[in-house]
């Protein structure tokens, strides 16, 4: 099912999801802190870009500014240099660029970068982010919930793990612009030969199902389980996965 083997550590340690974050001791999600805090947990961290106004990969999950930062507007409307000085969840952390978010993690933990998508083909977040990563000494994969990310992936950033970020129902506003038979696609993994993974990321609740089982029965390719936060999401996720993404609990 797929030429390569995904490499062990990839799922050797839980997964913090956006990093070992924590509103509550000012560590927000997706920033320094909260890498520092997985390192010093033993955790691997997840964290995800964005595309910056002027082409920069910042560590930020949301297209908008609003919920993180309080700013007004999207990441994708203002310059790298702008953005860096937002403080993140009323904290002292800013957003970071990938770049730094690389320098500061250094190999210590396995790292796994997330490419957001509008689904609407362009690659500069992805090429951006391939040239960023390739040059990195260390543990690290890269994933997205877009086929054509994943499949451009394979030839902007050779050598790098990359895998399919997925979810059995896709009602979510974020996949508005897609057709029912590509949803359909997505959830039965229907683009297997255009983005060829080397891993799967499935959403905790959708497990089991025949695309992953099969996954991990004929392709020996190991699916991780998202977003855990609860024990008996800990059991789904040991049960069905390899491996767990995961929030607000300690695995």
């Amino acid at each position: 099912m797929t030429d390569r083997l995904a490499p062990g550590w990839l799922t050797a340690r839980p997964i913090a999801h956006r990093g070992l974050h924590d509103r509550t001791a000012g560590i927000p999600e997706n920033t320094i802190a909260a890498a520092e805090a997985a390192i010093a947990g033993g955790y691997a961290i997840e964290c995800d870009v964005q595309l910056s106004r002027d082409g920069e990969a910042m560590v930020f999950h949301d297209a908008g500014l609003g919920r993180l930062t309080g700013a007004d507007g999207l990441v994708r409307e203002r310059d790298a240099a702008d953005l860096g000085q937002l403080t993140v969840l009323g904290s002292a952390e800013r957003v970071p660029t990938l770049a730094r978010f690389l320098e500061t993690i250094a190999g210590r933990t396995p790292l796994v970068v997330e490419v957001k998508t509008r689904h609407d083909g362009d690659l500069a977040l992805a090429r951006r982010t391939a040239a960023i990563v390739s040059a990195y000494d260390g543990p690290l994969a890269v994933k997205s919930f877009d086929p054509v990310i994943v499949g451009a992936l394979a030839d902007l950033a050779p050598g790098i793990p990359r895998g399919i970020v997925a979810e059995s129902r896709h009602d979510d506003p974020s996949y508005a612009s897609l057709t029912e038979a590509q949803r359909h696609g997505l959830g039965q993994l229907l683009h297997f030969s255009e983005s060829r993974p080397d891993f799967l990321s499935w959403r905790v609740d959708d497990l089991p199902n025949a695309a992953t089982h099969l996954c991990r029965l004929l392709g020996r390719m190991p699916v991780m389980a998202w977003t855990v936060r609860t024990e008996a999401q800990v059991r789904l996720a040991r049960a069905h996965a390899d491996q767990m993404v995961f929030e607000g609990i300690r695995p």
